[in-house]
C-alpha cells in the first residue's frame, strides 16, 4: 500500500503543505475582480502541480525528486487562528447545503444494495469537504509551523503611483499577521515581489519601466510581472472552469475568468511554477540544512543531551498549565519544531520523525501538553507515511488524542482534528471497526458535530469485516435525533430513512416503530404530508407498545392526516386488522337458508339430508343454470346469486391496540358487469356466446360508498373496537340487475378520517357455501346474476330452545312466498323424526293435548300411527299445494324431546317453480334449529315370569325425576300391543301418596301383566307396521275424571315407532317383549318460565322389555294340594294335569318320563341313560322352590347336577305313576298344550311328585314333521317339587 495514494496520504498531502503570504494593493484585487475573483482565488487553482519533477536534497548529502506539491495562498489578514463561533456557523452551512441537496422523494437504498457498494459510493460526498473543514478550523496554531507562512508574495498593480514604496509599505508590521508580531513565528521569511499589470487599462511600457525600478531595488530573480485581462473585452468560455472550486459563496453574475486569455491562463501557472521550483523549494531546503546543523551542534550528540536533561531538571515540579510554557521562533525547541514540519513537507519524512523524537520528550518534561500532542500527532502521521510500525503510529495517535482531551476545551478541536487523522488511518488498514469507535469519541457536546460522527461512525460498522449491520443502524438513529436537535431535519430523516432497510424484517419493534414514527413526524414538519402519513402508517398496528405510546401515535397519525386536508386511501390498513382466514361468503342460489345458523351448516351434511329429495341434474350444468354451453363453460366456476337476494360476507375485524379505536363506512368491494345482451335474451338456448370485451359493459364500480348505485346496493356497518377487541362483521351486497357480480375487497374508514382498502387474494377466498366440484379460488367470490326467482321464507312457531325429556309440543310450520310467482310440488324432510314428525293437515286447528285423549269406539278419529311416514324419508305435500303471496301455508309438527342434550334439526324443504322460464327449476329452503334437552323422568321396567299362573308376568317399574326443580304428575301407563293386559297391583294412593313424583324423588311400583296371546299369527310377525293397540291403567287418585291418552294415535303411536328403532336390544324382534309408554304431566304451578311453556305432556318410551325366560319351555303341575282317603278299604288314584306352553317361534318336541318312587334309584340310573341319548345343546333346568311359595323359575344348572338330588323322602310312604311312563308331544310356537297324569298312592303321607324329567328340544319350521337330528336347540329340565298331602280319612 503506498501511503500517499490513500485518502489520509492525499488529505496530509493537500493541507500540510508550504503557506504563502500575500499582500496586494487595492488597485491589484481592482484588477482581479473584474473576473469575479480575488488574487488568491485567481492564483490558486494554479498552485497545485502534479508533476513539478524537482530535486530535493535536505539534510543528507542523497537528493530525491518531488513530483507532487501544492502551495496554499493566504492573505495575511488571513492568517490567524480562526474564530471558533464563525467556524462552527461555516460547517452547518456546509451541512445545511448538503441536505439542500437530497432528495427526500426517493426510495431510501436498501441494505443489500448498501453491502455491495464501495464506500465511496454509500458515503455523503460531503463527508469529506466536512473534514477537510473542520481540519481547517485548527489552522495557524502557535505551536505548530507547517502553517507558519514560508514565503511572503507582495503584490503591487502597474497603476499605483509609486510601485516602490507601495512594495515596501505592504510589509509594514500593523499589516503583518500576529504570529509575525508575537514572535511565534521568524519574521524572515522568503519574499517574492509581483507586478500586476491590467492590459485593459495602461500599456505594457509602463509596466516593463516599472519592473526594471523593481528588479534594481529588490533583485533580479525575486520580482516578476504578471499581464491579466488579455481579452479585449470579449469573455472567454471555458467548459471546465478551474475557478469553480475555489470560488466561495454564490457565484457572480459573469462567467468566472472571463477576461483571462490562454496567455494570461499560462502566464499564471508559470509565474507559480516558478515560484515553487526555483524560490520556495530552494529556501526551504536551504531553512532545512541551516536548522539541522544547528541542532546538531546543540541537542544532538550525548553531551548535549546530558545537558539538556540537566538543564530541564526539576520542570516537573512546575504545576500544569493549559497553555504550557511559552516558545519563541528562536528558541531550540521552536527551530526543531519548524525543522521536523520542514522535512515533512518536503516529504523527508525520516528527517521529520528524528526531530519529532527529539523535541517530543522536550515539551513532555517541560509539560507543554498542546505542543507534546501536537508532536505525537506527526510522529504517528509521520509513521503512516513512512508505512512503518502500525503499532506506534496507532500509539502516537492515541497518545495525542488523550493529551488533547487532558487539556480541557482548548485542546477539543485538536482532539476532533488528531482523530479525523486518525480514523483516516485505520480506514486505509480496513480497520473500520475500531474507525467508528475513534468517530464515536470524537463526538462532543455540540449536537451537529456529533450527528456527523455518529453517522459516519455507522457507515464504518457498515463496512467492517462481516459487516456490523445492528450497529450501522443503531447508530444512523443517534445520528438522526443529533440531527434533529441541531434542526438539520431534512439530514435526520435521511439517516432515518436508511436505517429503516436495516429494521426491515426483524423483531427490534420498538425501534422500527421509532424510526417510522420520527420519520412520519419530520416530514409533516416540512410540509410533506403524503410521506408523512405513509411512515405513519408503519406504526398504527404497534401491538406491542405500551397504552401511551399507542394513543401518541394514533393521534399523530390523525392529526397529519387532518392536515393534508384530504382523505387518503391505504391498500392493506393495519388498523384493525382483518383476519381473511374468517372471510366466510353465504349466498343463496338453488339453497336458500332460513337464518344465518342454517346457512353456517356444514354443506355436507345438508347434501345427504337432500339426497332423496332433488332431482338428478345433468352433470355440465354445474351451475344450476340452464344457459348455453358457451356460456356454461365460461362461467361455470362461477357461484350463482340471484337479483334481489343479498350475497353475505362475513369477516373478522380485531382491533391490535390497547386503546379503542372507530371505524365507519364498512362495506364490499365490488364490480357489476352485464351480460351481453344475447345471452340476457328469451334465446338463452342460442349458439351465441359471450363475446369479446366489447360484448360486456362495466357497469360500476361501488367507489365511493355514499353515492347511489343502479346496478346494486351494499349495506355499510359502523362500530367501535374496544382494546384487543374481535368482531365478526356481516357485509352484504344485493345485485339489482342480471350480470357478473366481482367482489373484490373491502373498503372502511378509521376514526373517519382514512379510508382503508383491502383487496382479496385469490388464493386466500373460503367460500362456506361451494359447489360439489371444487372451483378455482380465483373466482370463488365471482358470481353470474340470474333474473329474480320465487324464495320461501320458513319458521317454526313456538319452537323451544330448552325442554325437558319426553316433552311433548305441538307446532306449527309456516312458509310464506313473498313472490307473485307460485311455487309447487314441496317436500320436506327432517333429520330426526325422532324428536320432530310431521303431522297431518288435520290436526291444523286442534287443541292440544286434548286431541290425543281416547275417545269412546263411536268417537274414534281413525287417526293411527302413519307407518308411511317411517317407510317414507322423504314428506310429500298434497299436489294441489301451492304457496303464493302474503298468505302463508301453515303445516302441524309434533316435537318430542326423546332424550337429553343439545340437539341439531335440520329441516329441508324443497320446491319448484311455478314459472316455467326461470333458469333454475327448483329450490330448497333450509331451516336448522338447536334444541337443549334436560333431564326429566328416568324410567326402567323389569319383567319376571308369575310363579304360579303360566303366561302372567310381574311388572316392576322404577321411576327417578331428574330435575333439580319440577315435580310431575304420572297419569298412566300402557302396554302396548293387543296381546297384553296391564292392571295395578296395589291403590294408586299407596304407590303416590303425593299425587306427584318430587323433584329428586324416586319410586318403585309393581304391576301385573297378562299375555292374551293363545297362538302366533301373521299378524303378530309384522307388528311393527300394524296400529299400536295396547292396555292402559290409569295413575291418577281414584275418583279423577281425568281421561287417558290414546298411544295408538299419531303422534304418540309414530313417536313410539321412532323409539323401537333407536332402542336397539339383543330382544329386539322377540315377539314376548313387550314396550311401556309412561305419561305424565308437569305440575302447572312448577312450569319454569323459558324451559317450558303450557300446555305440556310428557311420554317415556321403553321399548323391547323381554319376558321370555331362560328356557323357552314352561310348565305348570295342577291338581289337589290335599286329600283325604280311607285306606284300609283300597288304595287311591289321583289325576293331575302338567300344562305345558311354548314360548319361541319354533315347533317344539317335548317327553315327559316318570320314575316310580319305589324303585327310585333305579329309575334315576334309567332317567340317566335316556338323557345321555340327547343332544347337549344350550340345556337348561329348574330350579328348587320351597315348599310354601310353589315358584318356578328358571336355571342355568345342568341335568347331570339335577338327578344326583334326592327325589323321595324317607318319611314319604311309596307311590307309582300309574299313568304312562313317557309321554311325547309336539308344540307349535306360542302354543300350550294339557297333558295328563295319575298316581296311585297306597297310604296317606306328604308326596314330593317332583321325579320326572322333562327333555325339550325345537325343530326348523322347514321339518317339523322329522323329530330325529333337526333340533336347533335342546334341553332336560328337572321336575320340580309338587307336594301332596294325603291324609287318612275318619
Amino acid at each position: 500500500m503506498d501511503p500517499a495514494s490513500t485518502p489520509l496520504g492525499k488529505l496530509l498531502l493537500d493541507e500540510i503543505t508550504p503557506v504563502v503570504m500575500v499582500l496586494s494593493t487595492p488597485l491589484v484585487e481592482e484588477a482581479c475582480l473584474k473576473n469575479g475573483l480575488s488574487l488568491v482565488e485567481m492564483l490558486s487553482p494554479f498552485c497545485v502541480f502534479n508533476n513539478i519533477d524537482v530535486p530535493v536534497r535536505t539534510a543528507s548529502d542523497q537528493p530525491y525528486r518531488i513530483q507532487k506539491f501544492k502551495l496554499r495562498l493566504f492573505y495575511a489578514s488571513d492568517i490567524r487562528h480562526p474564530n471558533l463561533e464563525v467556524a462552527k456557523e461555516r460547517l452547518k452551512q456546509v451541512i445545511t447545503r448538503a441536505g439542500e441537496k437530497d432528495d427526500l422523494y426517493s426510495e431510501p437504498p436498501q441494505t443489500s444494495n448498501l453491502l455491495s457498494s464501495s464506500e465511496s459510493e454509500i458515503q455523503p460526498s460531503w463527508f469529506e469537504f466536512f473534514n477537510k473543514e473542520l481540519v481547517r478550523t485548527m489552522s495557524f496554531s502557535d505551536h505548530e509551523a507547517f502553517d507558519h507562512p514560508v514565503a511572503c508574495l507582495l503584490v503591487v498593480s502597474s497603476k499605483d503611483e509609486q510601485p516602490i514604496n507601495r512594495f515596501v509599505d505592504l510589509f509594514n508590521t500593523n499589516k503583518l499577521p500576529s504570529l509575525l508580531n508575537d514572535g511565534a513565528m521568524d519574521p524572515k521569511i522568503l519574499k517574492h515581489y509581483l507586478l500586476v499589470h491590467d492590459y485593459q487599462d495602461s500599456d505594457q511600457e509602463k509596466a516593463a519601466k516599472i519592473l526594471t525600478d523593481m528588479r534594481s531595488t529588490f533583485g533580479l530573480h525575486d520580482c516578476q510581472l504578471l499581464c491579466i485581462n488579455s481579452s479585449d473585452h470579449e469573455m472567454v468560455e471555458r467548459q471546465d472552469n478551474p475557478w469553480a472550486p475555489y470560488k466561495s459563496g454564490d457565484s457572480p453574475s459573469q462567467r468566472l475568468g472571463c477576461f483571462l486569455n490562454v496567455d494570461d491562463y499560462n502566464e499564471i501557472k508559470d509565474l507559480l511554477q516558478d515560484l515553487s521550483s526555483k524560490h520556495i523549494i530552494p529556501y526551504m531546503e536551504q531553512k532545512i540544512r541551516a536548522l539541522n546543523q544547528e541542532v546538531s551542534a546543540t541537542r544532538k550528540g550525548f553531551r548535549n543531551q546530558i545537558k539538556n536533561l540537566w538543564w530541564r531538571k526539576g520542570k516537573e515540579d512546575v504545576a500544569d498549565s493549559p497553555a504550557g510554557p511559552m516558545y519563541t521562533f528562536s528558541s531550540i525547541e521552536s527551530q526543531i519544531r519548524v525543522l521536523g514540519d520542514y522535512a515533512f513537507m518536503l516529504r523527508d519524512y525520516e528527517l521529520a520523525l528524528s526531530n519529532y523524537r527529539l523535541i517530543s520528550t522536550d515539551y513532555k518534561l517541560d509539560k507543554a501538553w498542546k505542543r507534546y500532542a501536537g508532536i505525537q500527532e506527526m510522529m504517528g502521521l509521520t509513521f503512516f507515511m513512512l508505512d512503518q510500525s502500525r503499532k506506534e503510529a496507532e500509539y502516537c495517535m492515541e497518545n495525542a488524542f488523550n493529551t488533547y482531551l487532558k487539556i480541557g476545551s482548548s485542546g477539543q478541536q485538536n482532539a476532533t482534528r488528531c482523530g479525523l487523522w486518525w480514523v483516516e488511518m485505520l480506514k486505509a488498514r480496513d480497520q473500520h471497526k475500531d474507525a467508528a469507535v475513534v468517530y464515536f469519541r470524537i463526538c462532543d457536546e455540540e449536537p451537529l458535530h456529533s450527528a456527523v460522527m455518529l453517522e459516519q461512525a455507522s457507515y464504518c460498522y457498515l463496512l467492517s469485516k462481516p459487516p456490523m449491520l445492528r450497529k450501522f443502524g443503531f447508530h444512523l438513529v443517534l445520528s438522526g435525533d443529533q440531527y434533529k436537535k441541531s434542526d438539520q431535519i431534512k439530514h435526520a430523516i435521511r439517516t432515518y430513512r436508511t436505517a429503516v432497510s436495516v429494521f426491515e424484517g426483524t423483531t427490534w419493534g420498538h425501534i422500527k416503530d421509532h424510526v417510522h414514527f420520527h420519520i412520519g413526524e419530520w416530514y409533516a414538519i416540512l410540509g410533506m404530508y403524503e410521506l408523512a402519513v405513509k411512515h405513519m402508517l408503519e406504526v398504527l398496528a404497534c401491538t406491542h407498545q405500551s397504552k401511551t405510546m399507542q394513543e401518541l401515535f394514533l393521534k399523530d397519525f390523525l392529526e397529519t392526516v387532518q392536515k393534508t386536508g384530504k382523505t387518503f386511501e391505504v391498500l392493506k390498513l393495519q388498523l384493525p386488522k382483518l383476519n381473511i382466514s374468517s372471510l366466510k361468503v353465504a349466498f343463496e342460489d338453488h339453497r336458500t337458508y332460513a337464518s344465518p345458523v342454517a346457512a353456517s351448516v356444514r354443506e355436507c351434511l345438508w347434501r345427504s339430508l337432500e339426497e332423496d329429495m332433488i332431482p338428478s341434474l345433468p352433470t355440465a350444468r354445474t351451475n344450476w343454470l340452464e344457459l348455453q354451453s358457451k356460456l356454461v363453460s365460461k362461467y361455470r366456476e362461477s357461484n350463482v346469486c340471484v337479483v334481489g337476494e343479498a350475497v353475505k360476507v362475513d369477516i373478522e375485524f380485531k382491533n391490535p391496540l390497547q386503546i379503542p379505536i372507530s371505524i365507519s363506512s364498512v362495506s364490499l368491494l365490488c364490480d357489476l358487469s352485464a351480460i351481453s345482451d344475447e345471452l340476457n335474451s328469451d334465446a338463452l338456448s342460442s349458439t351465441v356466446g359471450p363475446q369479446n370485451d366489447d360484448g360486456s359493459s362495466n357497469l360500476t364500480t361501488n367507489r365511493d360508498m355514499s353515492s347511489e348505485n343502479f346496478s346494486f346496493s351494499s349495506s355499510e356497518v359502523d362500530f367501535s373496537l374496544g382494546g384487543g377487541e374481535t368482531t365478526l362483521v356481516q357485509l352484504m351486497v344485493t345485485p339489482k340487475v342480471e350480470g357478473i357480480l366481482q367482489i373484490s375487497g373491502v373498503r372502511w374508514k378509521l376514526s373517519g378520517s382514512v379510508v382503508g382498502l383491502h383487496k382479496f387474494d385469490s388464493n386466500m377466498k373460503k367460500i362456506t357455501k361451494g359447489r360439489r366440484k371444487a372451483k378455482p379460488p380465483c373466482d370463488n367470490l365471482k358470481f353470474i346474476v340470474i333474473k329474480s326467482l320465487p324464495k320461501l321464507e320458513g319458521s317454526i312457531h313456538s319452537l323451544p330452545e330448552k325442554a325437558y325429556a319426553g316433552d311433548l309440543r305441538h307446532l306449527m310450520l309456516a312458509l310464506r312466498n313473498p313472490s307473485e310467482f307460485t311455487v309447487q310440488n314441496l317436500k320436506m324432510k327432517i333429520s330426526h323424526p325422532r324428536f320432530l314428525n310431521i303431522g297431518s293437515h288435520g290436526n291444523l286447528k286442534t287443541e292440544f293435548p286434548s286431541c290425543l285423549e281416547k275417545k269412546m269406539a263411536s268417537e274414534q278419529s281413525g287417526v293411527h300411527a302413519n307407518s308411511n311416514n317411517l317407510s317414507q324419508t322423504v314428506f310429500l305435500f298434497p299436489k294441489e299445494t301451492l304457496i303464493q303471496g302474503e298468505m302463508p301455508l301453515l303445516w302441524p309438527l309434533w316435537l318430542r324431546a326423546a332424550v337429553p342434550g343439545h340437539i341439531s334439526l335440520y329441516i329441508s324443504v324443497y320446491y319448484e317453480m311455478g314459472d316455467i322460464s326461470s333458469v333454475m327449476r327448483y329450490r330448497t329452503l333450509r331451516m336448522h334449529y338447536n334444541l337443549q334437552v334436560l333431564p326429566s323422568l328416568d324410567v326402567s321396567f323389569q319383567v319376571s315370569p308369575c310363579p304360579s299362573r303360566l303366561q302372567e308376568f310381574l311388572v316392576r317399574m322404577d321411576v327417578i325425576n331428574r330435575t333439580s326443580s319440577e315435580s310431575f304428575h304420572v297419569h298412566q301407563l300402557s302396554a302396548v300391543g293387543h296381546q297384553w293386559e296391564i292392571s295395578l297391583l296395589q291403590p294408586v294412593e299407596a304407590i303416590f301418596p303425593s299425587e306427584s313424583l318430587m323433584a329428586g324423588q324416586a319410586l318403585t311400583c309393581f304391576f301385573r301383566l297378562k299375555s292374551c296371546r293363545k297362538s302366533l299369527t301373521s299378524t303378530d310377525k309384522v307388528s311393527t307396521l300394524s296400529p299400536l293397540l295396547g292396555s292402559d291403567v290409569s295413575l291418577r287418585p281414584e275418583g279423577s275424571n281425568e281421561p287417558l291418552f290414546d298411544i295408538s294415535c299419531s303422534p304418540l303411536a309414530d313417536f313410539h315407532l321412532c323409539e323401537r328403532l333407536h332402542q336397539k336390544m339383543s330382544h329386539q324382534g322377540d315377539p314376548n317383549a313387550v314396550d311401556f309408554i309412561l305419561i305424565s304431566q308437569p305440575l302447572k304451578d312448577n312450569i319454569t318460565p323459558g324451559i317450558a311453556d303450557p300446555p305440556h305432556l310428557f311420554s317415556h318410551h321403553a321399548c323391547h322389555c323381554s319376558t321370555s325366560s331362560t328356557s323357552p319351555i314352561s310348565w305348570l303341575v295342577d291338581g289337589p294340594r290335599t286329600l283325604f282317603h280311607d285306606f284300609s278299604t283300597s288304595l287311591r288314584e289321583i289325576n293331575l294335569k302338567m300344562v305345558i306352553y311354548n314360548s319361541s317361534e319354533a315347533v317344539a318336541s317335548i317327553c315327559i318320563n316318570t320314575f316310580d318312587s319305589t324303585s327310585t334309584s333305579g329309575h334315576l340310573s334309567e332317567g340317566t341313560a335316556d338323557l345321555s341319548t340327547y343332544p347337549s345343546g344350550d340345556q337348561t333346568g329348574w330350579h328348587d322352590a320351597s315348599v310354601v311359595n310353589n315358584i318356578k323359575v328358571t336355571s342355568d344348572v345342568h341335568v347331570g347336577a339335577q338327578v344326583g338330588k334326592s327325589l323321595s323322602l324317607e318319611s314319604v310312604p311309596p307311590f307309582i305313576w300309574s299313568g304312562a311312563s313317557s309321554t311325547r308331544v309336539q308344540l307349535e310356537p306360542m302354543s300350550a298344550t294339557e297333558i295328563p297324569l295319575q298316581i296311585c298312592v297306597f297310604s296317606p303321607g306328604i308326596y314330593d311328585l317332583s321325579n320326572y324329567v322333562l327333555q325339550w328340544s325345537l325343530l326348523s319350521s322347514d321339518d317339523s314333521g322329522n323329530q330325529e337330528g333337526k333340533s336347533q336347540h335342546s334341553g332336560t329340565c328337572q321336575g320340580y317339587p309338587y307336594y301332596l298331602s294325603v291324609l287318612q280319612s275318619a
